[in-house]
């Protein structure tokens, strides 16, 4: 049992509170070994996953996405760099065109920020008379442009 951590002991290593360390295992996200008096106990591995958890949370990670690629380590026994880095590699474009729209993102609204949108023939987000509405919803501009959709957008799917 000296290897085990307790919920206390884990929430204080990983800067994570008790709540969601439960919530975390309610969702399969972690995994606790229970002792006789039914008291969860943590691999110290798990503290890599919470760290894997938190970071992927912070940059807009879904939690099922989270677990998708959690599930996707081994079950029997403690994941190795290996499989640590078989998982980033997985995620590696997807953390790109993340970074690329962060990026997109803070150039195109510094000029907008102060602005207060005075000159609307400079202004990178102008969309005069909901030009794009037929784009569909969301910052049209801002995310990538779609290609032809083989399925219209007013028919059955």
């Amino acid at each position: 049992m000296l290897d085990l951590l307790t919920i206390g002991e884990l929430s204080v290593r990983s800067g994570v509170a008790p709540s969601a360390l439960r919530y975390y295992e309610r969702l399969g996200l972690i995994r606790a070994d229970r002792t006789g008096g039914n008291q969860r106990r943590y691999a110290r591995a798990e503290l890599r996953r919470v760290a894997f958890i938190r970071i992927s949370q912070q940059v807009g990670v879904s939690l099922d996405e989270i677990r998708a690629a959690l599930d996707s380590l081994p079950e029997a026994r403690t994941p190795s760099p290996q499989d640590w880095a078989r998982l980033s590699a997985d995620w590696r474009g997807r953390l790109d065109e993340k970074i690329r729209l962060l990026a997109k993102l803070r150039d195109d609204l510094d000029g907008c920020i102060g602005c207060g949108c005075l000159s609307m023939q400079r202004c990178a987000l102008y969309n005069p008379e909901d030009a794009l509405a037929g784009e569909g919803p969301g910052a049209r501009l801002m995310l990538p442009r779609p290609t032809e959709d083989p399925t219209p957008a007013d028919s059955p799917a």
